[in-house]
């Protein structure tokens, strides 16, 4: 074999192997192109992280719980002592807060309602992906998206 067609075949070698990755890096920003993982809430005053939500699909429905709160307390597990439906006085850490979010656009899910545990208030909510994967932007809102606030967080691998 001549010197210049293994040339050719370590260029043909390389050019495969660089198409496969940018493959597969794309197919792995395509399957992170969801909600559904495990985020971090990030504290507004301090912008440390303060929970961990689990957000899952069913249906074409997404859903989401606390499962843990990253934030030291003593005593006796935190309850909704607010709120006014069937979580009242439940435990918060397994609590659903956010329900009902379908999607709507690329990177958008709406529709949905999202609970302050510590407020015990139901706001309506929607959240957008940042095109990274790695940043769910949450908002509640009342009445209209213009009166609410936006979290932003952060997906945990």
């Amino acid at each position: 074999m001549r010197l210049t067609d293994i040339r050719g075949l370590l260029r043909a070698a390389i050019l495969a192997s660089t198409f496969v990755g940018t493959m597969a890096a794309s197919a792995m920003a395509a399957a992170q192109a969801t909600p559904a993982g495990t985020w971090h809430t990030i504290d507004d005053t301090t912008g440390k992280p303060r929970g961990v939500i689990e957000i899952t699909e069913k249906d074409g429905v997404y859903s989401g719980k606390l499962v843990k709160s990253l934030v030291p307390t003593e005593g006796k597990p935190s309850t909704c002592e607010k709120c006014t439906d069937s979580r009242k006085d439940q435990p918060i850490i397994g609590m659903t807060i956010l329900t009902g979010l379908k999607k709507t656009g690329d990177n958008e899910w709406t529709g949905g309602e999202i609970l302050d545990p510590e407020a015990g208030k139901l706001y309506k909510c929607k959240m957008s992906l940042a095109d990274d994967g790695k940043t769910l932007n949450v908002r509640g809102f009342i009445g209209i998206s213009l009166i609410g606030r936006t979290q932003s967080w952060i997906r945990q691998q």
